[in-house]
């Protein structure tokens, strides 16, 4: 995976919400719904800030002093392509001017980095998609689509 590219989440088509210290994702055109470990959150939220997958890479090895570089990176490609292949991430633009994020947190240096986990439910799936929540537009509930006059 080239570590120029970048990605942003895939919205309206997912939403998603940090709730304490679990973030929880449902893309709303499969029904799945997924839940992220603290590595994957970390990673999650570096793509959401419009970062390169090079600077997610960088912003994860200053996280976590605790890991080798090259795992680092090693996980962090895979798990990119596994939020691509779900579609929850979609290809953008880079943002210009973003800042990496560098530093170690001081609840990240006390723990080593473990490659992270993307937990896929698919028991609610028929709800979900049934959902009325499907006839919104961006600006999302509870305006409902307009229908297009022809």
């Amino acid at each position: 995976m080239d570590t120029h590219l970048c990605f942003r989440i895939n919205k309206p088509k997912v939403i998603y919400e940090t709730f304490e210290d679990e973030q929880v994702i449902i893309n709303l055109d499969t029904g799945n719904y997924y839940s992220l470990d603290r590595v994957a959150a970390d990673i999650w939220g570096l793509i959401e800030q419009g970062l390169t997958v090079g600077d997610v890479i960088e912003g994860m090895a200053c996280r976590y002093a605790a890991g080798s570089r090259s795992e680092i990176e090693t996980e962090v490609k895979k798990f990119i392509a596994i939020l691509q292949q779900e579609a929850l991430i979609v290809p953008a633009e880079a943002k210009t001017g973003t800042p990496v994020p560098t530093g170690v947190s001081p609840e990240a240096a006390k723990q080593a980095f473990c490659p992270p986990a993307l937990h896929t439910y698919s028991d609610m799936q028929q709800l979900l998609i049934l959902d009325p929540i499907h006839e919104v537009d961006e600006t999302g509930w509870p305006a409902k689509k307009q229908e297009s006059s022809r």
